[in-house]
């Protein structure tokens, strides 16, 4: 369940899904040079610089290939969105460590700079993603003017594209539907209790931590109730040592998962008819988080790295990302522009209250307590 994605994604400010804030003043994406050729691919700052989308189109097809990296197939529907976009475009994507982390996608651009596996683009944790933009490329899709202005950088740098909220996962037919976080410090979850992924490196785990912490007392500036939760959750021997997998949740392994709901709610259909895998976001404990797109600037194959992006930020991609039950950036824009898919929007778990996302400061605070604290705690 890609539990080695970084501790860092994250939002860059808060502001809840499908009402989002006011876009701003974003600056237009650049279109001084329409009469560029193919070869300046690597330094477009929009289609506008190969002189529009069909010749973009044209120049990622003579290169014929994109590399990607850390997106598993069950990932947010990775694996739908990457074969549609194979078959749109005819391109080969070379699809390598599909469990990485996100500093296992900078590590391997650095690592593979100026050979042809080097990764094309990235799906990265904000905290990563903030701490590497010397490697990014300045790149603006067509629906820029859409990305909320505190989601993207406004040189086209990076720019947010989904989210999710954390959740908890249950087996109907091994544990009582819990109501709330509390719930699974009861005896009835003994034994049955897994966070995915280990809190200090994963983004899941993190937050899985944070959403504990809401719902006891805490907030975005104080993680430590979640630390004291979980502390408590181990002793009552409720605490699985057990990374989930959806390979843990169909052999039972693993009954309950505390994870990101898009992973949650897409076992509740590949388990259909199997199990009674059902999913609930604490009405108290409202937690998401944002990852962020950016291109390598050593990308070797510039233009099938543009072209990805203007694929993902396009109806089709940000439907793609919904239809795994991830909500995507530009949601708030489709359902004005009534381009959103309906049916996989109304699939999503309801979500009342609102969010608490963290700022970049208070991502920081957070992960220094649990470096600090979490292993002496929970272990």
């Amino acid at each position: 369940m890609r539990t080695l994605r970084s501790v860092a994604a994250i939002s860059i400010a808060a502001i809840p899904l499908l009402v989002a804030a006011a876009c701003g003043t974003p600056s237009a994406p650049p279109s001084n040079n329409t009469a560029a050729s193919a070869g300046s691919a690597a330094t477009a700052k929009s289609a506008a610089d190969l002189g529009g989308m069909d010749k973009l189109v044209a120049a990622a097809k003579k290169e014929g290939t994109l590399n990607v990296i850390a997106l598993p197939p069950d990932w947010a529907n990775y694996g739908a969105i990457i074969d549609a976009f194979k078959t749109k475009y005819g391109l080969t994507v070379n699809s390598a460590q599909p469990d990485a982390n996100s500093q296992d996608e900078i590590n391997a651009a650095n690592q593979l700079k100026g050979q042809d596996r080097a990764p094309d683009v990235f799906d990265l944790g904000s905290n990563v993603a903030l701490a590497n933009t010397s490697l990014f490329a300045p790149y603006q899709v067509a629906p820029w003017n859409d990305i909320p202005s505190n989601l993207k950088d406004p040189t086209g740098l990076w720019y947010s594209d989904y989210t999710g909220y954390m959740s908890i996962g249950y087996d109907a037919a091994k544990v009582p539907a819990p109501t709330s976080v509390a719930d699974l410090l009861k005896p009835a979850y003994k034994g049955k209790v897994a966070l995915n992924g280990d809190p200090t490196q994963a983004s899941a785990g993190f937050h899985g931590v944070m959403m504990a912490s809401v719902a006891n007392g805490g907030s975005a500036d104080d993680i430590s109730p979640g630390v004291n939760f979980f502390k408590q959750l181990k002793a009552a021997g409720n605490l699985l040592p057990v990374d989930p997998t959806p390979a843990t949740i169909a052999s039972g392994q693993t009954p309950v998962v505390i994870d990101w709901d898009y992973l949650n709610v897409a076992q509740t259909v590949a388990l259909k008819g199997k199990k009674d895998w059902k999913v609930v976001i604490p009405a108290n404990a409202v937690v998401g988080a944002y990852y962020i797109q950016a291109i390598n600037k050593d990308a070797p194959h510039p233009a099938a790295a543009r072209l990805w992006e203007e694929y993902l930020y396009s109806a089709e991609g940000q439907n793609g990302w919904l239809k795994g039950y991830a909500r995507p950036v530009l949601a708030d824009a489709m359902t004005k522009a009534g381009t959103i898919d309906q049916s996989a929007l109304s699939a999503l778990p309801p979500a009342n209250g609102t969010p608490v996302v963290l700022t970049q400061d208070q991502l920081k605070k957070g992960q220094d307590y649990l470096t600090a604290n979490w292993a002496k705690a929970v272990g």
